[in-house]
């Protein structure tokens, strides 16, 4: 694979004392501090990972600005996921508006922290939905396997929306839940367009034991549910440290696709991600 074609589609950057990170405590161990775009650069340049998509942690808008300031002042930020008020009366236009900047690549609800696994099929926001597909921009799903049904709903209700399901819906790995996250990512994957990243699923397994050997039958149902064209790479650093570190999780995934073609590995490793959010990958 050319390196500059290597993309982390899945990372977080975030400093504490902007205050809105809500779910990010001192229980949360080592991850509970400020990390930046060197911090890293430091991790994923070695490995010869070329640029990333920089994914929202807090829900606010503020937040978003955030990162998009660092986007343009940083070039391995090939694009921002950001977050919206989809519930706001004026959600559309805000959408319509924020999607002018170029480095804004998709939006994320994060639904599964959401009370009510229905919330986002009400009808309330559907103008906010429509606006995302009309402009581009893409619907990262941060869902558990219980949303799966309400995913392939909401696709089936705006086909044009590109969706793309974060850390394979988050399946119970370490308590081996299998059903019904299985029936349901492939029922997912076959009757809509949605991809998936592979990602988070080291953090779902849980401590100890062999990772390679917990994490195959995962990894490999999400390859086979979407295909090598529909699964996208992705680090989910720092979160990721509760688990493992940058280095290993890189390998690990390497050694678990290591049965496809150069092609499509290069597909998983960054041409998907390039292709599904409009990359443009940093120049060499």
């Amino acid at each position: 694979m050319n390196a500059m074609n290597v993309v982390d589609a899945h990372f977080h950057l975030w400093t504490l004392a902007r205050g809105d990170y809500g779910w990010l405590t001192p229980a949360a161990g080592a991850i509970y501090r400020d990390v930046g775009i060197d911090d890293w650069l430091r991790l994923a340049a070695p490995l010869g990972v070329g640029g990333g998509v920089l994914v929202q942690a807090a829900a606010s808008a503020a937040e978003t600005e955030f990162l998009l300031t660092i986007a343009a002042a940083q070039r391995s930020v090939l694009g921002v996921v950001g977050w919206e008020d989809l519930a706001a009366p004026q959600a559309a236009a805000r959408i319509a508006a924020s999607a002018r900047h170029p480095l804004l690549k998709g939006l994320r609800p994060m639904l599964q922290d959401l009370p009510d696994a229905d919330w986002i099929l009400q009808p309330a926001l559907a103008p906010a939905l429509q606006a995302m597909a009309e402009h581009g921009l893409v619907f990262d799903a941060l869902i558990r396997p219980l949303h799966l049904p309400r995913i392939a709903e909401l696709a089936r209700r705006f086909p044009a929306l590109r969706i793309v399901i974060d850390h394979a819906a988050k399946p119970a790995i370490g308590a081996k839940a299998w059903q019904p996250w299985a029936d349901d990512l492939r029922r997912v994957a076959a009757t809509t367009g949605a991809f998936c990243k592979l990602s988070g699923l080291l953090t779902e397994a849980g401590p100890g034991g062999d990772e390679r050997q917990a994490l195959e039958p995962w990894v490999q149902h999400v390859l086979e549910s979407f295909g090598p064209r529909r699964v996208l790479w992705g680090s989910d650093w720092p979160v990721l440290e509760q688990r493992g570190s940058y280095a290993g999780w890189w390998r690990l995934a390497g050694a678990l696709t290591a049965g496809h073609s150069e092609a499509e590995r290069a597909a998983i490793f960054g041409g998907n991600a390039i292709r599904v959010y409009g990359l443009e990958p940093a120049p060499g």
